[in-house]
């Protein structure tokens, strides 16, 4: 009896040691819903690894597309000069799964050519297990550029009423204007149950070179029809002034970015009772607003229904058949966090009931 007990108390501290390992150990999907991409800023990646605590075993989930994107592990003089030709560890695959086993600082960047100069490059810090975390470095913007203004994205809330001052849109908030990979839905999502009115603003952060702004009609929206459009900006980030009630319909119109989802319709009016162009029907049907002068859709041979520019003048329309420096990822499904280590919890206490009973019997 008394070996019995002796062996079951062994079992009982190696599951426990086992159980506090696999609480230690998380899972960290880089970029969280905006994947690994070229961001709209130049500090999204460090701004998204400053309050997380990285410990050795932690893995880091990399998403993207597949032949757009790389994940290379460099040195920090090669990551500051963006330097991608001496890859300590070199990704091409995706999702990317690298294990963080050595504590200090871990550099990583895209080696696509002038990728991590927009600023698709991590640092993140590592610490053992059961020391004090270890702060997280500070990414300084790439050589050559300045900080990209990036809007915060809590807007004044609409108010109630025929009136109210205009309020400014972040479109798709921290992750601005790009491929979206949680959905070719996620920026009529991010409409629903926003009240736009004349004289607010729509704010698209972007990259200039990798996507555009282009506004077209209600019958070239749906197919991304690029051939006509009514406007189109290519500088980031671009500030258009809703200056008419009804239906207006933005897109990217770089080849395949509008088909992955990058695509906004929304409807303008003068009072508060209108909704955004819903995501579920095959194209962006506005509910009926109270008059119906108000939500009457733009035909492709009538004129823009806004004269809305940037607030630089010297953004100038561009062909927008250009091709794109590099493709998002729009089809890769997102790595759960740490679903997998509450399932292996359960999975180790559910196990020492079965011992001590195998072992008393």
């Amino acid at each position: 009896m008394g070996s019995t007990l002796n062996t079951i108390f062994l079992v009982t501290v190696a599951i426990a040691a086992l159980f506090q390992i696999s609480l230690a150990q998380r899972d960290y999907v880089v970029g969280d819903a905006l994947g690994w991409v070229i961001p709209p800023g130049p500090s999204v990646y460090a701004t998204w690894a400053a309050n997380k605590t990285f410990t050795a075993g932690d893995a880091l989930v990399f998403n993207f597309l597949n032949g757009s994107h790389d994940v290379a592990k460099v040195t920090k003089a090669n990551f500051d000069s963006c330097n991608g030709g001496n890859a300590l560890l070199l990704l091409t695959n995706s999702p990317a799964n690298v294990t963080l086993n050595e504590t200090g600082s871990h550099y990583f960047i895209c080696g696509f050519s002038g990728h991590c100069g927009a600023g698709q490059k991590l640092a993140v810090n590592v610490s053992a297990a059961g020391s004090s975390p270890a702060p997280q470095p500070s990414a300084a913007p790439p050589r050559g550029s300045s900080p990209a203004p990036f809007p915060s994205s809590s807007s004044p809330a609409p108010v109630s009423g025929p009136t109210r001052s205009p309020t400014t849109y972040t479109v798709g908030d921290n992750l601005g204007w790009t491929v979206p990979t949680s959905g070719a839905s996620m920026y009529q999502t991010w409409a629903n149950g926003k009240n736009f009115m004349v004289g607010d603003i729509l704010v698209f952060n972007y990259v200039t070179g990798t996507h555009d702004v282009a506004e077209v009609t209600r019958a070239a929206y749906q197919p991304c029809n690029t051939s006509n459009l009514l406007s189109n900006f290519t500088t980031g980030p671009t500030r258009i002034t809703l200056q008419t009630a009804g239906e207006h319909f933005y897109i990217c119109a770089v080849p395949g970015h509008c088909a992955a989802g990058q695509k906004l319709a929304i409807n303008v009016t003068g009072s508060s009772t209108a909704t955004p162009p819903s995501s579920s029907s095959p194209s962006p049907s506005p509910s009926p607003s109270p008059s119906p002068s108000t939500a009457t859709p733009p035909s492709s041979s009538s004129p823009s229904p806004s004269t809305a520019t940037p607030p630089s003048s010297t953004a100038t329309p561009t062909n927008p058949s250009t091709p794109s420096p590099a493709g998002d990822n729009n089809n890769t499904p997102s790595t759960p966090g740490n679903s997998a280590t509450f399932l292996s919890v359960a999975g180790l206490t559910a196990t020492l009931p079965c011992l001590i009973v195998a072992f008393l019997m």
